[in-house]
């Protein structure tokens, strides 16, 4: 079962009420009586774990409408069923035992890993829209900023690490740990892929490779730490922050 959303709406007040019926929000024309909390991306949810190759085609379909027809951003919160993606920049030598299906992908990064349990974001996103001169370096500093607001709501500190990829967080034995993946192609200047999270996968089938190519640090979850979260909490806090980072431009 999908839903597609614009997510929840508020009244605006009298002072937003203006001649013409329409509030202009970055180019976006809405009713003047009702505004969107989630006015710059739309939103669509899948319970059931999608196969890869089928979100890839996803993806790329809507890179395309974007690109030639001016469609909205779109947040795609999802699972895989278990699986290895290889980034742009995975080494034939970090696939060590492959437990399940692997797929090259375009794109950036190494090796990952996908699962029921893992909370995946792809975000479709306009980059010249959303900044004078596409950046996109500051464009993943915006999704690494995203997941750090959502894991502190769950009082998880996570934590950036110069040359490390990713959201990372000391656990309790002093060892550093990642929580969170990023990795992200950009085709005609639309991003897409995104991050994943990890709420309670099985953390063992991490061992199959040597996640995005760093092997003197494991993986870590939300289960692991301690701290239990719905997914439904969490996709909440998620498209929260990321419309409260993203609209701040």
């Amino acid at each position: 079962m999908e839903s597609v959303c614009l997510g929840s709406c508020a009244t605006l007040s009298n002072s937003d009420i203006v001649k013409n019926p329409y509030v202009v929000m970055k180019g976006y024309y809405l009713p003047f009586y009702r505004i969107c909390q989630y006015m710059f991306f739309e939103y669509k949810e899948s319970s059931n774990p999608i196969p890869y190759l089928e979100a890839v085609s996803f993806m790329e379909e809507r890179v395309r409408v974007i690109h030639e027809d001016g469609k909205k951003d779109l947040l795609w919160a999802l699972e895989h069923p278990s699986l290895y993606t290889a980034g742009t920049s995975a080494k034939p030598e970090d696939l060590k035992s492959p437990q399940f299906p692997v797929f090259e992908t375009g794109r950036g990064g190494q090796y990952t890993y996908h699962g029921v349990g893992q909370r995946i974001y792809y975000f479709i996103c306009n980059l010249r829209n959303r900044f004078q001169d596409p950046d996109i370096k500051k464009y993943i500093w915006m999704l690494e900023e995203s997941i750090l607001l959502s894991l502190s709501h769950f009082k998880i500190q996570g934590e950036r690490r110069e040359g490390r990829i990713g959201i990372w967080v000391v656990c309790p034995d002093q060892k550093e740990r990642k929580i969170a993946a990023i990795g992200v192609r950009v085709r005609h200047w639309v991003a897409y892929h995104g991050v994943s999270v990890n709420l309670n996968p099985d953390l063992s089938h991490f061992s199959g490779i040597v996640p995005c190519g760093i092997s003197e640090y494991g993986v870590t979850s939300f289960e692991a730490l301690g701290v239990c979260v719905s997914v439904e909490e969490f996709d909440n806090a998620f498209k929260e922050n990321l419309e409260k980072v993203f609209s701040a431009l």
